[in-house]
């Protein structure tokens, strides 16, 4: 089996996209029409320097995501069997998987990140070299409970949220506890955290609007790392702007599966996946263990020193 997988803000650069756009030109236009610019100027040439603000951001990626995706199942003619994306990401595997058409995942994601946009005084941070252990003792011991985990990117890679000082003020303390690296982010917004609370409940708001067929291909949810059920898509994307993303158990999941390839510009979840498949060792679930699950509070990993099913308590 084959999984895709889709990435989200961050790998976007100058230049993405390529011929792509000539090759889907009804498409373009389409984008060009709903979002009242050239999204082909925008990735090509970003002559106004948009490119990197959020509500251009994320648009962008889900356009050459999608086009991506076409492109390869033009090609080739195969379908994946599991597609899943890191938060933006995660709108073009729901594209995919046929929860709705180009034009309404642009809609979506258009809204998205304006919302996320007006986020303000917030920061992020990538913690490197420090397990997800020991970061969150390290926020603990430190009286920063103001920051949230965003996203669990490799077993020692965990993006942090908060309040832009608290970001800088955790820098001394993730120094001291001895972590490989610590980088801010070059955002406005503490995304995938508490103080997106606001953001959530306008775009639940705004997806009030609009109805979802049922899914042709699993899809992993970032907020559970385990499929998507098809009463709710809803629920999981409003979830998805204030919850952590999972990256780390969603890809463990899929290891359990198959192959898994990323569709879209960069690498940046290429070099994820090498790093998690390095790190970690798949789950092993079952779509019969996931129904009689509560959603995210248990799951079952293979251990590859004892060959055994182990349940994870963790998530």
């Amino acid at each position: 089996m084959i999984a895709y997988v889709f990435p989200g803000q961050g790998s976007q650069y100058k230049g993405m996209g390529g011929n792509i756009f000539n090759e889907f030109n009804d498409l373009t236009a389409k984008a060009d029409e709903i979002l009242g610019f050239s999204i082909k100027e925008l990735c090509m040439e970003d002559s106004g320097d948009k490119l990197g603000l959020t509500q251009y951001t994320q648009p962008a990626l889900y356009i050459v995501n999608a086009l991506s995706y076409l492109k390869r199942i033009k090609d080739t003619g195969v379908k994946p069997d599991y597609v899943a994306g890191h938060s933006l990401g995660e709108y073009n595997a729901l594209f995919a998987a046929g929860a709705y058409d180009f034009e309404t995942g642009l809609k979506l994601v258009k809204k998205r990140g304006e919302l996320m946009s007006q986020a303000t005084k917030g920061g992020m941070a990538a913690v490197i070299g420090l397990s997800e252990e020991k970061v969150k003792e390290v926020l603990e011991k430190n009286n920063l409970q103001s920051i949230d985990i965003a996203n669990y990117n490799t077993p020692s890679q965990i993006v942090i949220s908060g309040h832009k000082e608290d970001i800088e003020k955790a820098r001394l303390f993730f120094e001291a506890a001895e972590a490989m690296s610590y980088v801010v982010l070059k955002v406005s917004g503490a995304f995938h955290s508490r103080y997106m609370a606001e953001a959530s409940k306008k775009f639940e708001e705004y997806l009030d609007s609009f109805t979802f067929s049922d899914l042709k291909i699993p899809v992993i949810s970032n907020v559970y790392a385990r499929p998507y059920k098809n009463n709710q898509i809803k629920k999981n994307l409003v979830e998805q702007i204030k919850n952590s993303v999972k990256w780390t158990d969603t890809i463990r999941y899929l290891m359990g599966k198959g192959e898994i390839e990323q569709i879209g510009p960069g690498m940046v979840l290429t070099s994820m996946i090498k790093s998690i498949e390095r790190e970690a060792h798949p789950l092993i679930v079952s779509d019969e263990d996931w129904d009689k699950e509560e959603e995210g509070v248990s799951s079952f990993y293979f251990n590859a020193e004892t060959s055994n099913c182990i349940k994870d308590e963790k998530n």
